[in-house]
């Protein structure tokens, strides 16, 4: 049933898919820049400055989602430590905030 079901998308796909895309669409598109351009060329900060920040957010979420979970059994003490993770994370994105690393233009 599977196979069957998956053959039948891809034979639709197939069918239906458009034959003769722009130009512009099928280019590929690297960080906003010309992909023609040299590769040695400047690169602005701002792109590795929003990958860690995503990176450090994106840790949050993956200690709070366990921590969520789990929160019936724990202690008060862990609540306490994980206020304080918090609020660290709160002071950091205030900090980024102020120095306008959230400012793209």
């Amino acid at each position: 049933m599977a196979s069957a079901l998956a053959l039948i998308l891809l034979l639709s796909a197939m069918i239906i898919a458009v034959r003769n895309p722009d130009p512009e669409k099928v280019s590929s598109y690297e960080s906003g820049f010309n992909p023609f351009d040299d590769a040695r060329m400047k690169f602005d900060v701002r792109f590795y400055l929003v990958a860690i920040l995503f990176i450090i957010f994106d840790l949050e979420v993956a200690f709070l989602f366990p921590w969520a979970v789990s929160f019936q059994y724990l202690s008060t003490g862990a609540f306490w430590s994980m206020m304080v993770f918090l609020g660290v994370l709160t002071v950091g994105f205030a900090y980024e905030w102020k120095k306008g690393a959230l400012e793209w233009a």
